[in-house]
């Protein structure tokens, strides 16, 4: 099973990808986990995506693209993929279907965590307290909110019409939110 968590930086996506990837063995293809391990390796690559992440731009869809290429037999091998803060465009969407399709599998479910912009600056401001990321800025977040609503709007019809798309209460407690998204994939199972 092929399944995209959706919904803003912070709506809770890292933290329901880790638990299916416990309890499911799946493979959890997080860029912003790519995007900061290629930071962190201190690559040429490394280094352009730092500077565009901290100006709160995203980063190219080929570099993107190709980073979730790279991981693709992996979690094949898994039985699935948890693809996590990927795609952001529907240009990225159709490049993952493509890219799929080539390998004989599909997305078959997108599960959209809605949570609400006060709520969201609120939890980034208390990550970037806690752990200090550098894209967890709160300045620099609000630059990256306002990007993914402006590009990624368009990814609730693309879905939408394919029937893959489930939107579902991050606001609730984690244990809620949990449920709701095993409630959802046990329909597409």
């Amino acid at each position: 099973m092929n399944l995209i968590l959706f919904g803003p930086p912070a709506a809770g996506k890292g933290t329901q990808a880790k638990r299916l990837v416990e309890q499911r063995g799946m493979v959890q293809l997080s860029t912003g986990d790519m995007l900061r391990a290629a930071i962190a390796s201190g690559s040429e690559l490394g280094q352009r995506v730092k500077a565009v992440l901290d100006r709160g731009d995203l980063v190219t869809d080929g570099i993107v693209i190709d980073l979730i290429e790279e991981r693709l037999p992996e979690a094949e091998a898994a039985g699935g993929a948890i693809f996590d803060g990927f795609p952001r465009t529907v240009p990225q969407a159709e490049a993952l279907d493509r890219m799929l399709a080539r390998r004989g599998q599909k997305i078959d479910a997108v599960l959209r965590l809605k949570v609400d912009e006060p709520a969201l600056i609120e939890r980034i401001t208390k990550r970037f307290a806690d752990q200090g990321r550098a894209d967890d800025n709160p300045e620099v977040f609000v630059t990256r909110l306002a990007a993914y609503n402006a590009q990624t709007a368009p990814l609730l019809p693309y879905y939408e019409t394919q029937g893959k798309l489930t939107e579902l209460d991050g606001m609730a407690s984690v244990e809620t939110v949990a449920a709701s998204i095993d409630a959802a994939l046990s329909i597409v199972a």
